[in-house]
């Protein structure tokens, strides 16, 4: 190749990279129209039939993203396996939640095997797959951070912990002494915190989990935080709901709200900075379990929890 070739080939790319200088008026583009979050709710019935498979909340038209996204930080499932069957797990991620909805088995992974049944709640680093058996007709809730490594264009470096286990007897028992000692409160639950990371106190470096019981009667007044929530619903009684909205009137109720039902196996979307309130207006208690992007939201240090006094 000659110089002269040489030449004209640099001009061309000095050429094309001037091209894509773009630029915006500030105030036209300062706080630009990102792609709606809505509120969404998937149904108990999509893991209660049918082969084994995971089943995504893929949302990706709604985010205008080219990659499956529940928001645009995670990407949430539900997985079924029949039993006797097994199924691989491989996520682009950082971090990874399975809660156990239903059955027993095992889940091997380059640390060894967890076994785990009904309530269980278990994460993984970043390992390349996993191998989930089921000893019984099975179901798992399992929330990703693959949109917000796919959104960076980056693979995992490092684990930046080990597998943990939260079995249901202590989740249940940790509940129930936090209920103990907090008679009264109008909130009760508790943490699921990894001691690998002391400052947010999270379930991993990108996931937060509450495990949070809502008594029977109970009205909880609104809160709000610029996180996005993938409620499960563990369990509930009937007429026991979300309220869900932008705005609050002058009494510190919701504007015009939208309502999301809490039924036992499912689970809905609550949008990031929105007002939510929680109504228990059944004679059973409820729990339900939230998995949020706030641990990278906690880190950034904008997570802004708000609640109505």
């Amino acid at each position: 190749m000659n110089r002269m070739n040489v030449e004209q080939i640099q001009q061309a790319a000095q050429q094309q990279w001037e091209q894509q200088a773009d630029f915006k008026e500030y105030m036209s583009a300062v706080n630009p129209p990102m792609p709606k979050i809505d509120v969404v709710s998937y149904a108990s019935s999509l893991h209660e039939q049918g082969d084994t498979r995971i089943i995504p909340f893929d949302l990706s038209k709604q985010l205008e993203c080219n990659y499956p996204a529940t928001s645009p930080n995670l990407l949430a499932n539900f997985i079924r396996i029949c039993d006797g069957d097994s199924i691989k797990t491989a996520a682009k991620a950082t971090s990874q939640m399975f809660y156990v909805i239903r059955g027993n088995g095992k889940t091997q992974t380059k640390f060894g095997t967890i076994e785990w049944k009904t309530g269980d709640l278990f994460t993984l680093p970043a390992v390349p797959d996993a191998l989930h058996h089921a000893s019984s007709d099975t179901a798992i809730y399992w929330v990703t951070d693959t949109p917000l490594l796919s959104y960076l264009g980056v693979q995992p470096t490092e684990e930046r912990f080990t597998p943990v286990l939260y079995t249901k007897e202590r989740l249940d028992n940790e509940l129930a002494e936090v209920r103990k000692e907090g008679l009264g409160r109008n909130r009760t639950g508790v943490l699921l915190a990894n001691p690998n990371f002391p400052l947010t106190m999270t379930l991993t470096h990108t996931l937060w989990s509450l495990y949070n019981a809502l008594p029977a009667g109970v009205n909880q007044k609104p809160h709000r935080h610029n996180s996005i929530a993938l409620d499960y619903c563990v369990a509930a009684g009937p007429n026991t709901y979300t309220l869900i909205g932008k705005e609050l009137d002058e009494d510190g109720n919701i504007v015009d709200p939208i309502k999301a039902m809490w039924t036992p196996g499912s689970v809905f979307i609550t949008p990031p900075g929105w007002w939510h309130s929680h109504h228990n207006e059944s004679d059973e208690d409820a729990i339900v379990l939230p998995i949020q992007d706030a641990g990278l939201i906690m880190n950034m240090q904008v997570l802004d929890f708000q609640y109505v006094r």
